[in-house]
């Protein structure tokens, strides 16, 4: 019983360790709510892509770590470096015994990655926060949504483009001030990464 115990805080400490700060609190459902330069600021990359693939498999080095492996088709960089294809390792919260994991293929997705830990693992800022659907609407306009629904996307974002002297367009003010929560246009949420992701 002891041994279990110390291996289960041997794994949280590796975890916890792994990911930059504020990530020992996202092993819950609950994560601390975002606005999206929030999101900007914590992210490496930020691209729009489509799954190619993704496996389920224990971490490499730490064998007790059940992680998804995602291979990504890009269409758009918005924030650092990435090729054509992209490819990234997170480590699955919950896995349901590692059988299921958010990323399926053929999905459309907007992605804002923290950076790369010591041990390989990336993730989205926010987890699900950081995380676009990209689907059509009944008009069949793009829009994308993350696991929150938007809520909070945009709050505080004007005062904060203010501070930092970044100019918001008028469309972009009108919609930064009229969007409570739900499906965003995948143009507007494009504009809104381009003119924060500018200023890092």
């Amino acid at each position: 019983m002891r041994t279990r115990i110390l291996l289960f805080v041997w794994i949280l400490v590796v975890v916890c360790f792994s990911f930059p700060k504020q990530s020992c609190s996202q092993t819950s459902a609950r994560t601390l709510a975002r606005s999206l330069d929030q999101l900007i600021e914590e992210s490496d990359v930020i691209v729009h892509g489509s799954v190619m693939s993704s496996k389920i498999e224990p971490h490499p080095q730490l064998k007790n770590l059940m992680t998804v492996v995602v291979t990504m088709n890009v269409k758009e960089t918005y924030k650092g470096k990435a090729g054509k294809t992209m490819v990234f390792r997170q480590y699955l919260w919950n896995a349901n015994g590692g059988k299921s994991s958010e990323y399926r293929t053929g999905q459309d997705l907007v992605l804002l990655l923290r950076p790369t830990s010591e041990y390989g693992l990336s993730s989205p800022a926010g987890l699900e926060q950081g995380r676009f659907r990209v689907l059509p609407d009944t008009s069949r306009h793009l829009t994308a949504v993350n696991g929150r629904a938007n809520i909070g996307l945009f709050e505080n974002l004007e005062q904060n483009a203010r501070a930092q002297r970044l100019p918001l367009s008028a469309h972009l003010t009108t919609v930064v001030r009229s969007h409570q929560r739900g499906p965003l246009l995948l143009t507007d949420l494009e504009e809104a990464i381009r003119t924060f992701a500018r200023s890092r």
